[in-house]
């Protein structure tokens, strides 16, 4: 694609990034096929080609308009149309580039800026996203319908093992997994100390920054990930394996700090180490042998919805069917697997009608086959598709804790 990006912007490091993003697209329509939006709605600024002359535009100096605006809101960065795209396009770069742009020359509404304001404030903060919650969930009895669906029932994260094994890990504690499902954390650490590893939190490390980060405050994003760095950084320096991340929307953007760090002299080369270490569970149980879990008893037959963040982010599809394949389990077959379920982070509170209709299509795709639960590996879908449905929905690394319940039903308190 020809590009004539102004002058001043062409000189950044983003301007440069774009560029080299735009001139990779060949306009053959490719992502169209995979994308929820335009599935959904059928318009062509609604989907991802539209969307890259969208932002293309604004970078060649046309103003961008409350239209333009809209238009990439809706869009999911769900990044299927990076695993479509024959030519390469880092769609998702490109989104959040034009965002961040968009967002300083279009004025919104005041309820939208009090909303976003909101989100960022509260959910990267467990301090102030737990006690919230807690107060949802001591009222949950009395709440709606609706409302009581998007609000979970306590959990109790059971026994974290305490560290006695020589190869050691460290864990993102992350922001709203603590407070809606602090079993997952623990699950994994229950599973890899019988695997002969220990797993550690840091201090001072918490949210992995894509709540701000996607929202286009990307100085605030950053900011978390130096944080993080710098939480991990003494463990690091004495050996630690890995960062283990149970999130795979986490995931995703911690093994993005190198990238998204290289221009900052003091954290380039830390954050470059921190992406290099990062995996996810599902890339640590596959290198092991899980003879020893002992996997305990319950229902086989389950139904895995493969987060956007780990099939398209950290291009890592089927990495936990296999898994769970190797473990003993029946995958039923999901149709169209590739599509988004609409949580995407904060998007199912910014775009709730889309948000739904994604849902209601990926829980009939999900239970077609007739599971007796459904697996995930990510806190947003797995909090989204539960409100949805009265089938019990798990992280699948509670599936191999031998310390849990049957069939993977959490604790609760």
């Amino acid at each position: 694609m020809q590009t004539q990006l102004t002058d001043h912007f062409k000189q950044t490091p983003a301007g440069q990034e774009a560029e080299s993003i735009l001139r990779a697209c060949v306009h053959c329509g490719f992502c169209t096929a995979t994308c929820p939006t335009y599935q959904l709605l059928g318009d062509e600024l609604d989907g991802p080609r539209g969307r890259i002359y969208l932002i293309k535009q604004v970078l060649e100096g046309a103003t961008p308009s409350r239209k333009t605006q809209s238009h990439l809101d809706r869009c999911l960065t769900c990044r299927a149309c990076e695993s479509t795209c024959p030519s390469g396009v880092q769609y998702g770069r490109l989104a959040d580039i034009g965002r961040e742009l968009v967002e300083e020359r279009v004025a919104r509404p005041w309820r939208e800026r009090l909303l976003r304001q909101a989100l960022r404030r509260v959910i990267p903060y467990p301090r102030r996203f737990t006690p919230l919650l807690r107060f949802g969930q001591w009222f949950r009895p009395l709440l709606p319908t609706r409302l009581r669906a998007a609000v979970p029932p306590r959990q109790d994260p059971g026994p974290w093992p305490a560290p006695r094994h020589a190869r050691r890990m460290l864990v993102l504690d992350g922001c709203a997994q603590p407070g809606l499902a602090p079993n997952i954390n623990a699950a994994a650490a229950r599973v890899l100390d019988r695997l002969g590893i220990s797993l550690l939190r840091a201090p001072g490390a918490g949210c992995c920054g894509a709540v701000s980060y996607h929202l286009a405050a990307h100085d605030e994003g950053l900011d978390f990930m130096r944080r993080n760095i710098d939480a991990w950084w003494p463990a690091v320096e004495s050996g630690a394996e890995a960062i283990v991340m149970t999130a795979s929307g986490c995931g995703a953007l911690v093994k993005e700090y190198g990238h998204l760090l290289r221009h900052d002299p003091a954290y380039a080369a830390k954050a470059a180490r921190i992406s290099a270490l990062t995996r996810d569970i599902g890339e640590i149980l596959t290198a092991e042998d899980l003879t020893p879990l002992q996997v305990p008893a319950g229902p086989r037959r389950i139904a895995f919805h493969a987060p956007c963040t780990l099939q398209h982010g950290q291009k890592l599809p089927n990495l936990v069917e296999d898994i769970l394949t190797r473990a003993g389990f029946e995958l039923t077959p999901v149709p169209d697997a590739h599509l988004c379920c609409g949580s995407a982070g904060t998007y199912s509170i910014l775009q709730p009608d889309l948000s739904r209709q994604l849902r209601d299509d990926k829980l009939a795709a999900l239970q077609a086959g007739a599971p007796a639960l459904i697996a995930t590996a990510n806190i947003g879908c797995l909090t989204h598709l539960q409100g949805g449905t009265d089938m019990a929905v798990r992280h699948w690394i509670e599936l191999l804790d031998p310390d849990i319940p049957a069939a993977g039903e959490p604790r609760t308190g």
